[in-house]
């Protein structure tokens, strides 16, 4: 129990308070001894309830230590006041993306639904090999102008390589070896 208190009395007496923020919560610090070393202590006090949400980003970027200083009132003043400059374009570029959709549809142009096209699976399926060994790849069109003849596909794969320790090739003709870790 006299430990409890000693602890309570302690953070009571040494901080000093740091700053404020707009909702009341007060932002305190302590110098302590840790290990021989002194380090600076940080923390808040909530006015009223506990609400981590209720923080400013700068308060928990000193909070956490991402800052030297505690953020002062004028700069919370001045990025608040930015933030409402940005909230107030956003809320015009809506406003014109808007009237520039409405325009589009009275123009007979094409009407916007608001919902995004998916995929297009037919050229994706097309890209998506046939054979097991993934060697020949079957196109949609039926054209194969370029692809080999089967029949030169076929004596190609009767060849019979040498088995080897080592990989062979690299790329599409890569071939792994037979060689296995000693145990």
């Amino acid at each position: 129990m006299r430990r409890v208190l000693g602890k309570i009395s302690g953070l009571l007496s040494n901080r000093n308070m740091v700053g404020v923020d707009k909702t009341g919560n007060k932002y305190f610090t302590k110098m302590e001894e840790i290990d021989g070393i002194m380090k600076e202590k940080r923390w808040v006090v909530f006015k009223g309830e506990e609400d981590p949400t209720s923080i400013p980003v700068e308060w928990i970027c000193w909070l956490n230590g991402q800052r030297k200083k505690a953020p002062t009132p004028e700069e919370m003043m001045e990025l608040e006041a930015r933030r409402e400059r940005v909230r107030q374009n956003v809320a015009l570029l809506k406003k014109e993306e808007e009237e520039r959709r409405a325009k589009e549809g009275s123009t007979g142009k094409r009407v916007s639904t608001g919902k995004v096209a998916g995929p297009d699976l037919k050229s994706f399926i097309r890209q998506i090999p046939v054979g097991s060994e993934g060697s020949e790849v079957e196109e949609s069109s039926g054209a194969r102008g370029n692809l080999r003849s089967t029949q030169e596909n076929k004596t190609e794969k009767e060849k019979v390589e040498p088995e080897s320790s080592e990989p062979t090739g690299s790329g599409a003709t890569f071939r792994p070896g037979t060689w296995q870790p000693p145990t």
